[in-house]
């Protein structure tokens, strides 16, 4: 959408957000590009670390009255007066006036309860934390619409951008076999150092060079490529995450629990996301997925973009949209669409002035469980076993994040982010879903939420995806 035709219709208004999770790196990228926005103007922002907050403030050059408040009066007087109030107490968000909520701490009950009071004062709610949505997006979403409100994921990360291409691909009628996004980080070679690096890690890689042609059979590329990266971590929770948010708002389920993460090459995409009797990797059509982007150092990145694979139908068409550069499978049955990009919260005010001017989210207005973000424990799991969240993926010690399709997973699996931060009632035995039952001390709200999402929004029998054809 166009921002200066979202302007163009506020009649000179101002909106105004508030932001938790203030002080972090998503929180910084939308501070940042708020201040090339007349239009849009932070109002409270919370953090646990004003100093650090205050900080990044001064670097961003907000010059204006920027006050730490310890009360509602202050936080009022504050906004009142046209600055900024920085609070720690999530309590004191809704003491000032403001449009929308950001919630962007990562904390699952933190920012359900932060997100639950503004929808019950009557703000909108863009969710950055997919933590949260995992678990209570669909109650989030049905709140919303009680009070006619917007609940919407934010632009800028992965899960609104793939909804929005999603949206854009069903409208013009595209028949879309499979969408995804990439991990976080590319795989890069060096050829002549035979090395592939991720990040800040490299590891010898000798055999991937002479894996660069996908070749006539896919699968058995793919894993020969898998085998050359073993070393490298795939299958980040963060991913399962964002999926899970994704399918929910789109009805496209996992193929498989743990998603296929082929080492592939953009050029690829709409050759290994072919159905199986095609040569691709699906068992079904109507998947979601993550894939690791492999390229040569100097070759352009997919940045942690997204992806629709389509079927072309007219041969002709398709044939002129190769000529120009489009990503085509090798027998011109399927194509890939793609955004190299998630550019984070220098995208987010589209969603935020789309929500309050035009009522309008960025996500489903019709959200349903079709995927539900699980884990299994790695190892037996005795009970006493502490379920930590941390790291920056927000793994859970000791359980494998899994994706399973919302009409296969039992009402009594536990969310990965409802276990999160629990304590262990009986033993889990490897390999196993981790249950609701198994939770000695799961969150009250957050459990509450989890349930009353599911049985308001839940997905009917075998809707998610479809038998590969």
């Amino acid at each position: 959408m166009n921002l200066h035709h979202l302007f163009a219709d506020s009649g000179g208004r101002t909106v105004r957000y508030a932001l938790t999770g203030a002080g972090g790196g998503f929180a910084r990228t939308l501070l940042a590009q708020t201040r090339r926005l007349p239009g849009l103007a932070p109002a409270v922002l919370c953090d646990r670390d004003l100093p650090a907050l205050r900080a990044v403030l001064e670097e961003l050059a907000y010059t204006g009255t920027v006050t730490e408040c310890g009360d509602a009066e202050g936080v009022a007087a504050t906004v009142a007066e046209g600055g900024i109030a920085l609070v720690t107490d999530a309590a004191l968000l809704t003491a000032a006036p403001w449009d929308i909520l950001v919630e962007a701490t990562g904390s699952p009950a933190d920012g359900l309860a932060m997100a639950e009071r503004a929808l019950s004062d009557g703000r909108h709610v863009a969710m950055v934390s997919k933590e949260v949505d995992s678990v209570a997006g669909l109650h989030l979403a049905d709140l919303a619409a009680e009070r006619g409100l917007v609940y919407t994921t934010a632009d800028g990360d992965q899960p609104a951008n793939l909804i929005g291409l999603v949206t854009w691909a069903e409208l013009l009628g595209l028949d879309i076999v499979a969408i995804g996004k990439s991990t976080e980080y590319d795989l890069v070679l060096d050829p002549a150092a035979g090395t592939v690096t991720q990040l800040d890690t490299t590891v010898p890689a000798p055999d991937l060079t002479g894996l660069l042609d996908l070749g006539d059979d896919v699968r058995a590329t793919l894993d020969a490529r898998a085998a050359a990266v073993a070393a490298l971590p795939t299958g980040a929770t963060a991913d399962y995450c964002e999926m899970a948010v994704v399918a929910n708002n789109t009805g496209f389920g996992p193929d498989t629990e743990r998603l296929h993460y082929p080492v592939a090459r953009i050029a690829e995409l709409a050759d290994v996301y072919r159905p199986r009797e095609d040569g691709g990797v699906l068992h079904r059509t109507g998947v979601v997925d993550v894939f690791s982007a492999l390229r040569l150092t100097g070759e352009a990145s997919f940045a942690g973009g997204v992806f629709v694979v389509v079927r072309t139908g007219d041969p002709v068409t398709w044939q002129t949209l190769r000529e120009k550069g489009h990503v085509l499978s090798q027998d011109g049955r399927y194509a890939a669409i793609y955004l190299p990009y998630h550019l984070m919260g220098v995208e987010t005010p589209v969603s935020l002035l789309s929500a309050v001017l035009h009522h309008r989210p960025s996500g489903s207005t019709d959200p349903r469980s079709h995927a539900v973000l699980a884990g299994r424990a790695r190892t037996d799991l005795a009970a006493g076993t502490v379920l930590t969240m941390g790291g920056h993926h927000h793994d859970v010690t000791g359980v494998q994040a899994v994706l399973l399709r919302g009409d296969e997973a039992d009402d009594d699996i536990a969310p990965l982010y409802l276990a999160a931060h629990t304590t262990l009632a009986r033993p889990v035995a490897a390999g196993e879903p981790v249950r609701v039952a198994d939770l000695a001390d799961p969150d009250a709200a957050l459990l509450r939420a989890w349930r009353s999402g599911r049985a308001s929004r839940g997905c009917p029998d075998g809707t998610e995806g479809t038998p590969a054809a």
